[in-house]
């Protein structure tokens, strides 16, 4: 199995899992407070709903670990075997590279900008091979489809989904906000502390969990494929480079 499936795989299994056991317990409800073998008291409503709100944690941890591990195997590739000279990317990939080697994007001093400039100008003339190279992905906690759509722009390739697919990822979901919107937004009043567990899951069911969690997962799945057939493309080659 390709890696990046697999580590999509291994994540998903885990949402999966946690939305099995909340629709055990949200059946058991339905003829009471349900309860843990062995536990005096029976799981509240309160921590109902705290159990549920995690669910958004888990799908924002999905979706970043999926972006990162798609932008990592791009720099993996382009790393890989020290085959791919700077020259030999695309136009969008070795802009990234040198952002990368030059730290353009950091405020540097006069004489760090210097030494950046004469690492790049000596990895030029030494026609050394494609190393160490990662790109920036911006501050954490922000990824959703648009933010999934500009990396994809950056390294120089559009997003091409299925139609149902992508329709269900811009319509609005809950708050005038599509799924991974949603997923964000949620995640991060969670993290900053604007919003407490239990707020966060009033009136929310297992079924409508499942309905958010099936259209964020389609729509990664269809992410992961595009960035395998650029991977598999050599489409991080200039034109010319590319294998036949």
């Amino acid at each position: 199995m390709n890696v990046l499936i697999q580590g999509f795989q291994e994540r998903l299994a885990e949402v999966d899992a946690y939305l099995a056991f909340l629709s055990d317990m949200e059946l058991r409800a339905q003829h009471g407070p349900p309860r843990l073998d062995g536990v005096e008291h029976p799981i509240s409503a309160q921590q109902q709903r705290i159990l549920y709100s995690s669910v958004y944690l888990q799908l924002y941890n999905l979706v970043e670990s999926t972006m990162t591990r798609c932008i990592e195997a791009v720099t993996e590739a382009a790393k890989e075997g020290n085959r791919w000279k700077p020259s030999d990317l695309s136009e969008s990939l070795r802009r990234e590279w040198v952002r990368t080697i030059a730290r353009t994007h950091e405020d540097l001093n006069a004489d760090n900008r210097l030494h950046n400039a004469f690492l790049l100008c000596d990895h030029l003339v030494a026609s050394l091979p494609v190393a160490e190279f990662n790109i920036e992905k911006g501050g954490g906690g922000n990824w959703d489809d648009q933010a999934i759509e500009a990396i994809s722009k950056r390294l120089g390739f559009e997003l091409v989904v299925s139609q149902s697919v992508y329709s269900d990822i811009k319509r609005r979901f809950q708050d005038d906000l599509g799924p991974l919107s949603l997923v964000k937004q949620l995640r991060n009043r969670l993290a900053h502390g604007s919003i407490s567990f239990a707020q966060c899951a009033e009136d929310v069911t297992v079924a409508r969990l499942l309905e958010l969690k099936e259209k964020t997962v389609a729509y990664l799945h269809e992410v992961v494929a595009c960035f395998n057939a650029y991977i598999e493309g050599f489409e991080y080659l200039h034109p010319d480079r590319r294998p036949a």
